[in-house]
C-alpha cells in the first residue's frame, strides 16, 4: 500500500476519464486495527457541483485519513474529469472505478462514503455492482435523497432548473463548474429506496441533518424503512444542514470511526 499521496486518471467501464487522488492513512500506529492487519480505505463520493479539490471534500478526506487511507475522485462532468454529469445514474461506474483502484493499491477492505448525490450513488453502487474487485464492504450515505424528481423544497426546484433547462446547464457549466448532460435519462435508473433492500448484508449507515434544506427527514426514514434492519443504522443529526459543505468536524470523525469499525475483521 502506498505511503505517499498519489494522483491518477481512472477509466470507467463506459470509457470516461475520472481524476482521482489517494491519501495514505495518517493515524497513529498501529491504528485501530491489529498491527499486522491491512489498512482499510474509505472512498469518498462528493455531492453535485463538488470535486476532489474542493475545500469541503478535502476537509472530509483529511478527517477520514486519521482512521483509514482515503480515495477521492471527481464524478464525470465535475472538476477535471471528462464526460458530463448524469446526476446519479452513470456515476455508479465512476465510483466502481475508484473502488477498483483502491483495491489494486492493496487495500482488502473498502467503505464508500457519499454526500447528497454521492450518497445516492453509494447506495446504488452497493446494490448494483457485481464485480468483486469493485464492490464495497460498508456504505455510508450522508444527506442522500430517497427518490428521484423530488421538488418539495426551493433548493431542489432550483437544481431541477439547472439540470433540465439549457440556460440552467449554462449556469451550471460556468457558475458551478459542472457540466451536465444535455440528454435526460433514457430509462429511469434504480432509485435509492429501491436500492436500499439490495445492499444487505453489507453494513449501511444513513446520516441526515434535521436542518437539511434540500431533503426533509422523510428521505432518510424512507431509506431506512426499505433497508434490512439487521445491518442498517440511522443517525439524525441535530443542527446539521446538507452534505459535505455543512458537515461538522465531529460528525466526520464519527463517520470515519463507524466506517473502520464496520470494516474490522
Amino acid at each position: 500500500m502506498p505511503r505517499t499521496p498519489l494522483r491518477t486518471v481512472l477509466r470507467t467501464e463506459d470509457g470516461v476519464a475520472v481524476e482521482a487522488a489517494y491519501t495514505p492513512y495518517e493515524g497513529p500506529e498501529p491504528g485501530p486495527r491489529a498491527a499486522d492487519a491491512p489498512v482499510p480505505v474509505i472512498v469518498v463520493a462528493h455531492g453535485f457541483s463538488g470535486a476532489l479539490d474542493r475545500p469541503a471534500l478535502r476537509r472530509a478526506a483529511d478527517t477520514f485519513a486519521r482512521h483509514a487511507a482515503v480515495v477521492t475522485f471527481s464524478f464525470r462532468g465535475h472538476g477535471r474529469s471528462g464526460g458530463r454529469s448524469t446526476v446519479g445514474d452513470r456515476e455508479v461506474l465512476d465510483l466502481a472505478a475508484a473502488v477498483g483502484w483502491a483495491r489494486r493499491l492493496g487495500h482488502g477492505s473498502v467503505a464508500t462514503v457519499g454526500f447528497s448525490m454521492g450518497g445516492s450513488v453509494t447506495l446504488r453502487h452497493a446494490a448494483l455492482c457485481e464485480d468483486a474487485d469493485a464492490r464495497t464492504d460498508a456504505v455510508v450515505a450522508v444527506s442522500a435523497p430517497a427518490r428521484w424528481y423530488y421538488r418539495g423544497t426551493a433548493p431542489m426546484r432550483r437544481l431541477h432548473w439547472v439540470v433540465q433547462r439549457p440556460v440552467g446547464r449554462l449556469v451550471s457549466r460556468w457558475g458551478l463548474r459542472t457540466r451536465v448532460h444535455t440528454r435526460g435519462w433514457d430509462t429511469v435508473p434504480l432509485s435509492p429506496t429501491e436500492a436500499a433492500p439490495r445492499i444487505a448484508p453489507t453494513p449501511l449507515l444513513v446520516v441526515h441533518g434535521d436542518r437539511d434544506a434540500y431533503f426533509p427527514l422523510d428521505h432518510p426514514l424512507g431509506l431506512v424503512r426499505a433497508a434490512d434492519p439487521r445491518c442498517t443504522e440511522l443517525w439524525v443529526e441535530r443542527g446539521f444542514g446538507h452534505a459535505e459543505n455543512a458537515a461538522p468536524a465531529a460528525l466526520l470523525e464519527r463517520v470515519g470511526r463507524w466506517a473502520t469499525r464496520a470494516l474490522a475483521p
